[in-house]
């Protein structure tokens, strides 16, 4: 039985950008409940926790999305693949969070053209 020496192991390659993409993906994803949350604990009214959740998640879903294109693109650059799960989530995740706060922003928007028509 031939064991490999540990010397002629190649070093693992990491994709440090669909780590971090599947990072922003979820906080982009987080800022909704945090943003419910927060009208609880302290003197926030629910359009001022939208207002921070549609800047917020937005933000964080772009950063996301950005970050998965160039993840993908090392991962093709590579023959291990390393990351590309990672990557293709953080993708999905990103363009989700990045949707739910286009969404807050479009329906404060209303609320606020509301309010003025009044």
């Amino acid at each position: 039985m031939a064991v490999r020496p540990s010397s002629t192991r190649a070093p693992r390659v990491r994709n440090e950008r669909a780590r971090f993409s599947l990072l922003f993906a979820l906080l982009s994803l987080a800022a909704v409940p945090a943003a419910l949350y927060s009208t609880r604990l302290q003197n926030v009214n629910v359009p001022q926790a939208v207002g921070g959740e549609a800047v917020a998640g937005t933000l964080l879903g772009l950063i996301a999305v950005l970050l998965a294109r160039s993840a993908r693109a090392q991962v093709e650059r590579t023959l291990a693949r390393p990351g590309e799960s990672a990557a293709r989530a953080g993708k999905w995740l990103g363009l989700l969070g990045l949707c739910l706060g286009l969404t807050a922003a479009l329906a404060l928007g209303f609320f606020g053209l509301l309010l003025s028509s009044e």
